[in-house]
């Protein structure tokens, strides 16, 4: 009987050890055609690090509201390791859109579908 006991104490330690990997902190800024997405992820447990991969589409948009050429528009990605201490990581990830031709005034760079992922773990935030 306490051999029983004592597995299931040991079974729930191990699972509480294992951690549950979650954002708890993102937040985005964009200046002219540079995204740079900054937070935290906890819950990882006794990880060293985690890969994080931010991934956006940008879009050159006229003074109409408008993408004129399928060109100026385009996905865009950005990814990093960054370490792991007291299962929490902080991160931070910058990305700049680039088109042919330039998106250049009075065309302004539009992010879209901003989303940040823990590819280890299979995390995901949708941003935008």
């Amino acid at each position: 009987m306490a051999f029983a006991v004592f597995a299931l104490m040991f079974a729930g330690t191990s699972t509480a050890w294992a951690g549950s990997p979650h954002f708890v902190k993102v937040s985005y800024t964009v200046t002219d055609n540079t995204l740079t997405v900054q937070g935290k992820e906890a819950g990882l447990g006794n990880e060293t690090q985690v890969h994080i991969v931010v991934s956006a589409t940008a879009e050159c948009i006229n003074p109409g509201g408008h993408h004129p050429k399928a060109a100026n528009k385009a996905s865009f990605t950005a990814e990093g390791d960054f370490p792991v201490q007291n299962g929490r990581a902080d991160f931070s990830l910058t990305l700049t859109a680039t088109f042919q031709p330039d998106c250049s005034p009075p065309m302004t760079v539009k992010f879209t579908s901003i989303t940040v992922e823990d590819v280890d773990h299979n995390v995901f935030k949708r941003l935008l």
